[in-house]
């Protein structure tokens, strides 16, 4: 009997284990899915997390993360790679060797330093310094927040203007294109630097506590947009209109900030049958403008 099914894009993840599973891996591996792509994935650290914060981070070493990723290169046809978290510089260094043997093009580089509700560091400061000086060259697209684009670049960033001004020194410091994040403004507006011209994308300060794994699956969303051929401006807003979705859908468990629902596009009728919505139906919040 043939075989009509066609393999999904291949997307990689590399980055630390939330026994929670509200954000690193699991979450990349979930929004993967939920996007028609097919995830695997390469672990830098175990975590000791839920969703009350982040106590103990334990790296993986260096040779095992190497030999995890060249068994997957070896083995898969990888569309896009999303890196996240990393722990330290060695690690990192392991991740960039990976990436100039591969040439893979599509790198959405998410660089997670510090846990948003206190703890433990999830990069050292030797590893901050390889990935703002190396590993950013090697990005298609870096995805920090306010607060990761202030340590990356130096610049102060208050307002539109500073996230304008961050995005386009990363992009010097030899990012292909860089998203600054603004979900923690008052007005959430993403700010998008290609090279070339600025894209903003506004948005609706959403009334959630369910918000862990937030930037982990907008910058996976954004990877398997990518690797399904779309171009960077309109894989952003696909992403920021599904984790805006994801937010809202969030779910209440556990003592601390729930996690994003990235399955809120599926639910249960009463027969029990699984009934999916449109994958790329666009949040009304969701206005990418020109400078």
């Amino acid at each position: 009997m043939a075989n009509n099914s066609m393999a999904p894009p291949v997307l990689l993840s590399v980055a630390g284990f939330d026994p929670s599973c509200g954000a690193g891996i699991a979450a990349d591996l979930k929004t993967f899915a939920v996007l028609d792509c097919y995830g695997v994935a390469a672990i830098t650290a175990l975590t000791v997390q839920s969703t009350q914060g982040v106590k103990a981070v334990e790296p993986v070493s260096p040779a095992v993360l190497r030999a995890q990723l060249d068994t997957l290169a070896e083995d898969l046809e990888i569309a896009a790679v999303k890196i996240g978290m990393l722990a330290n510089r060695d690690n990192a260094a392991v991740v960039a060797e990976f990436l100039d043997r591969t040439a893979l093009a599509r790198v959405v580089l998410d660089p997670v330093a510090k846990p948003s509700s206190g703890g433990p560091e999830l990069l050292d400061a030797e590893g901050l310094k390889f990935l703002r000086e190396e590993l950013i060259k090697r990005a298609a697209v870096i995805t920090p927040n306010i607060e990761e684009a202030e340590l990356l670049t130096g610049i102060e960033v208050r307002d539109l203007a500073g996230m304008k001004s961050a995005a386009q020194k990363l992009v010097e410091m030899g990012a292909r294109a860089a998203i600054v994040k603004g979900g923690h403004m008052e007005k959430p507006i993403d700010v998008l630097f290609d090279g070339s011209e600025i894209v903003t994308f506004g948005g609706d300060q959403i009334k959630s506590g369910h918000t862990h794994g937030t930037g982990c699956t907008f910058s996976s969303a954004i990877a398997a947009q990518l690797a399904g051929g779309r171009p960077l401006a309109e894989a952003t807003t696909l992403a920021k209109a599904y984790v805006t979705k994801a937010i809202e859908h969030g779910f209440a468990i556990g003592k601390g900030p729930g996690p994003v629902n990235p399955f809120y596009r599926f639910r249960q009728d009463p027969a029990g049958r699984t009934v999916r919505t449109d994958l790329h139906t666009m949040h009304p919040a969701v206005e990418p403008t020109l400078r």
